[in-house]
C-alpha cells in the first residue's frame, strides 16, 4: 500500500539525530516575549479590541440595575459568539477587563500551540511550526483584534491535529472529537469552522486519490466531516438565526498586495521588508533543493491558494476574509514542510533571518502596546466628564482611511471611544451591533443612528456638511451630526479647532481631541 504524505513525513524525521533542546528553549523564551504586548498593558493596542471590550461591559451589566439604558442584549442561535459566551462567565470571578484580556491570551496560546500540535501529528517532532506561528502572531488580522476568529482558528488547529493523529481504526472517537470541535467552532467563528473543514476536506481528497480508496469508504469519511456542520446550520436556520448581514465585495487588485502587507499589523513598511526577505529565503532554499513538502501538504497548499484567490475580501459583511486564509495557511502548512539546507551557512542564515523577523514583529507590537497605555488611560478618565447618555461621534483629523495604511500604528485608536458606552452610558454609532454576529442592539430611539460597523469620519467631511454641502462618501448617520450628537472625538495629532463656531474645545491628548458640539441654530437635541 502507498504511504500517506503524513506517514512519509514521519518516516523522514525518525532518525537518531533528534533536534536538540536549544530550539525548544529559544522557542519558549520567544513565546513568553510574544505574550508581553498583552500582559504588559490593561488594554491591548488592537483596533477592534476596545469595541469588543465595550460590548463585554454591557453584557455583564445586562439584567442588573446597572444595565445600559441605550443598548439591549439580544441572543440568537448564531455563530461568532465565543467572546460573548466566555467573558461574562469569567467576569464572575475577575474584572471584565481582565477576563477579556485572558480570552485574548488563551486565543494566542491556542494559535501557537495548535500549529505545533499539527506538526507533532505529522512529523512526530518539534521543528518549524512554532517559530512561524510566533512570526505571524501580530500579523493581520490578529493585530487588529479579530478575537473570535483567532480563538476559533486556534481551536481549529488543534482539531486538525487531532484528526491527523488519531489512528484510522478509531472512527467513533474521531467522529465524536470532530463533532465537538465543529460545535465549538460554530459558536466561536464561522470562518474558522470553514478553514478547519476545508483543510480536512483537502486532506481527505488527497487520501482518497492517493490510496484509490473505494467510493463507499470515501463517501463515509466525507459524510463524517460534513454531518455535524450541516446539522448545526440546519438548526440555526430553523431557529431563525442569521450569519452577519448582506454584503460581499471582491478586491482582486489587492490580492498580490496583501501577500507582502499582512505580516505585521502595525507597520506596512516592516511587513513589506520582512515578507520580501522571507520570499528571497524561500526561493534560495527551494533552488538549493532544501524544501520537502509532504503530498498531503501540497494539496492543502494549492487548495488554500485557490481559496485565497476566489473568496471575496468581504463576505457576509465580514471584512478581510481573504487575509484570514493567508494567516491560516502560514499556521498549517509548515507542519507538512521539512527544511534540509545543504550547508551550515545556509541553515544559519535561514535561522537568523527567521529569528530577526520574529523579534522585529514582537518588538514593534510591544512598543505600540506600551505607547497606548497612557492614551487609553487618558481617554477613560475623560469619559467621566461626559454627560450621562451623551451621543458620541468619532472623526479623524486626516484622511487616514480604514485601515490607515499610511500609519497602521494609529489603528488601535479607531474604536477606543466606543468605551464611552460603558463609562458614560453613551451612545456611539460604531459600536459593533451586527445582527447574527453580536448579541447587542441599540434601543428604539437610537436605531436610526446605529451602523453594524463603521470607521471615523474625516472631520473635513463634517465641516462640509455643516456648510451645506453633501459629500457622497459620508454615512447616513452623520448627515445631521450637529443635531444628533452631543460630543465629537477627533482622532489624530492635535490640531487647531476645525470649526470654532460649531465645536467647543474640551480636552486634548497627543492622539485625540474632544469637543462639545454646539447646537446649530434651529436644531434641537
Amino acid at each position: 500500500m502507498e504511504r500517506s504524505g503524513i506517514e512519509a513525513g514521519r518516516a523522514e524525521t525518525r532518525s537518531p539525530a533528534r533536534a536538540g533542546t536549544l530550539p525548544l528553549i529559544l522557542f519558549a523564551g520567544l513565546f513568553v516575549l510574544a505574550l508581553l504586548p498583552v500582559l504588559a498593558v490593561p488594554i491591548p493596542a488592537m483596533a477592534d479590541y476596545p469595541n469588543h471590550l465595550a460590548r463585554m461591559y454591557l453584557l455583564v451589566r445586562d439584567g442588573t440595575p446597572a444595565e445600559s439604558p441605550i443598548y439591549r442584549v439580544v441572543w440568537t442561535l448564531a455563530p461568532n459568539l465565543a467572546l460573548d459566551l466566555v467573558v461574562p462567565r469569567l467576569a464572575r470571578v475577575m474584572s471584565v477587563e481582565a477576563a477579556t484580556r485572558l480570552f485574548l491570551l488563551a486565543s494566542q496560546v491556542l494559535t501557537v500551540t495548535g500549529a505545533v500540535a499539527i506538526e507533532l501529528a505529522v512529523k512526530r517532532r518539534f521543528a518549524l511550526s512554532g517559530f512561524i506561528a510566533l512570526m505571524v502572531l501580530y500579523s493581520v488580522p490578529f493585530a487588529w483584534g479579530f478575537l473570535n476568529f483567532q480563538f476559533g482558528l486556534g481551536v481549529g488547529l488543534w482539531g486538525i491535529a487531532a484528526w491527523l493523529a488519531l489512528p484510522e481504526r478509531a472512527r467513533l472517537r474521531r467522529f465524536a472529537l470532530h463533532a465537538l470541535v465543529v460545535g465549538v467552532l460554530f459558536a466561536a467563528h464561522l470562518f474558522a469552522l470553514g478553514i478547519y473543514g476545508f483543510t480536512l476536506g483537502l486532506h481527505e481528497l488527497w487520501r482518497a486519490w492517493s490510496r484509490r480508496a473505494p467510493r463507499g469508504e470515501s463517501a463515509l469519511r466525507f459524510g463524517t466531516l460534513a454531518l455535524p456542520a450541516l446539522a448545526l446550520l440546519g438548526l440555526m436556520l430553523a431557529a431563525g438565526g442569521t450569519v452577519g448581514e448582506a454584503g460581499n465585495r471582491w478586491h482582486l487588485a489587492l490580492k498580490p498586495f496583501w501577500l507582502f502587507a499582512s505580516l505585521n499589523g502595525y507597520s506596512l513598511p516592516l511587513s513589506a521588508a520582512c515578507s520580501a526577505a522571507l520570499a528571497i529565503l524561500i526561493y534560495a532554499l527551494a533552488r538549493a533543493g532544501a524544501l520537502r513538502l509532504a503530498e498531503s501538504g501540497a494539496w492543502i497548499l494549492v487548495g488554500l491558494g485557490l481559496l485565497y484567490l476566489a473568496v471575496p475580501s468581504t463576505l457576509l459583511d465580514t471584512a478581510f476574509v481573504d487575509l484570514r486564509i493567508l494567516v491560516a495557511a502560514a499556521l498549517i502548512l509548515p507542519a507538512f514542510l521539512t527544511v534540509v539546507p545543504p550547508s551550515r551557512r545556509l541553515a544559519r542564515g535561514a535561522a537568523l533571518l527567521v529569528l530577526a523577523v520574529i523579534l522585529a514583529n514582537l518588538g514593534l507590537a510591544l512598543t505600540v502596546a506600551l505607547s497606548y497605555r497612557a492614551t487609553y488611560a487618558a481617554l477613560i478618565a475623560g469619559f467621566g466628564r461626559l454627560e450621562k447618555g451623551a451621543r458620541v461621534l468619532i472623526a479623524e483629523s486626516g484622511e487616514g482611511g480604514n485601515p490607515p495604511m499610511a500609519d497602521l500604528a494609529a489603528y488601535p485608536m479607531y474604536n477606543a471611544p466606543t468605551l464611552a458606552v460603558h463609562y458614560a452610558d453613551a451612545f456611539v454609532p460604531t459600536l459593533f451591533t451586527s445582527a447574527g454576529k453580536q448579541p447587542l442592539a441599540p434601543r428604539e430611539p437610537y436605531l436610526r443612528l446605529a451602523v453594524p460597523y463603521g470607521a471615523p469620519i474625516p472631520v473635513t467631511r463634517l465641516r462640509d456638511l455643516a456648510e451645506g454641502a453633501s459629500p457622497p462618501d459620508v454615512p447616513a448617520y452623520a448627515r445631521f451630526w450637529q443635531r444628533d450628537f452631543t460630543d465629537l472625538y477627533v482622532l489624530g495629532p492635535a490640531a487647531p479647532n476645525p470649526m470654532p463656531d460649531r465645536l467647543e474645545f474640551r480636552e486634548a491628548d497627543p492622539r485625540f481631541t474632544v469637543y462639545r458640539i454646539r447646537r446649530a441654530e434651529g436644531l434641537g437635541r
